[in-house]
């Protein structure tokens, strides 16, 4: 299994000095226990206050850093392989994108900028709660970021099993990509987009959420530290022609079962702390 150099599975150093987090201007130190859980807290708030991420995301967020909790807010060896797969899949596919909701742009789009630099992928702005003008603020700030090549829905046709927003995606993006990546991706979509015969890679911290059980490979994994492990795994294989080794990959993954490493690696945290 790749183990990228400085693998991205705590948040930050400890380097005792202060910033200035987001709008708010929090004031916290580097060395802080909750330093980079209080980062990822002011993107999103900033992301708000800015129309990027609704409300409902502030929610989901909170929900899935309760699991991080149980990771130990690192990154598992299980969920490192998952990633590995994962960008097997990206790299392989005829057609991939990238689908991006506003959790992800808010937390991620730096990472985004870094991957898509690397691989060529294109990304799609992808919303449950849908305005034209939110969607251009999304597409906006990933640019300013760096992610040159983002689809917006202006070719747009919807897809059947969708019942939510979700439904309206680009006919050069998603409606025609073979494999999806949906970090932080709701359930509905994700079933929907395996029915349709698509390969759905997903980021998702709840190993028990329809999204993950419904997902062709889950990453149980926070979205930054994935995003910058995809990245190093990119880099690795960048230049060679393996085909076979990345097939292999593939072909050597099962999702159950490692949603069911994600479960004992929860399990084993809590017995831990327990004794």
């Amino acid at each position: 299994m790749f183990v990228p150099e400085g693998l991205y599975t705590k948040g930050c150093e400890a380097r005792y000095q202060t910033k200035r987090l987001g709008v708010k201007h929090i004031m916290v130190s580097e060395g802080h226990p909750r330093y980079k859980s209080l980062t990822l807290r002011n993107k999103l708030v900033d992301g708000y206050e800015k129309g990027i991420t609704s409300a409902h995301g502030l929610i989901a967020h909170g929900r899935g850093e309760a699991f991080d909790y149980l990771l130990g807010e690192q990154t598992s060896e299980n969920a490192l392989g998952a990633t590995n797969v994962a960008c097997a899949y990206l790299l392989t596919a005829h057609h991939p994108i990238l689908s991006v909701n506003g959790n992800t742009a808010a937390l991620a789009s730096e990472e985004i900028a870094e991957f898509c630099a690397i691989t060529d992928i294109p990304v799609e702005v992808n919303l449950f709660h849908r305005s034209a003008e939110r969607v251009k603020r999304i597409a906006d700030h990933l640019r300013s970021y760096g992610v040159a090549n983002v689809l917006t829905g202006f070719d747009i046709i919807k897809l059947d099993h969708i019942a939510s927003d979700r439904a309206k995606v680009d006919k050069q993006g998603i409606f025609k990509a073979d494999v999806v990546f949906a970090p932080l991706e709701d359930g509905d979509r994700a079933q929907a987009l395996t029915q349709l015969g698509k390969v759905v890679l997903t980021v998702d911290l709840n190993p028990l959420s329809r999204t993950a059980v419904t997902s062709t490979v889950t990453i149980v994994d926070e979205v930054t530290r994935a995003m910058k492990n995809l990245s190093g795994f990119a880099k690795h294989v960048e230049g060679q022609s393996d085909q076979d080794g990345l097939d292999t990959l593939k072909a050597s993954f099962n999702n159950v079962q490692n949603l069911k490493a994600s479960y004992v690696v929860m399990q084993e945290r809590l017995r831990s702390l327990a004794l």
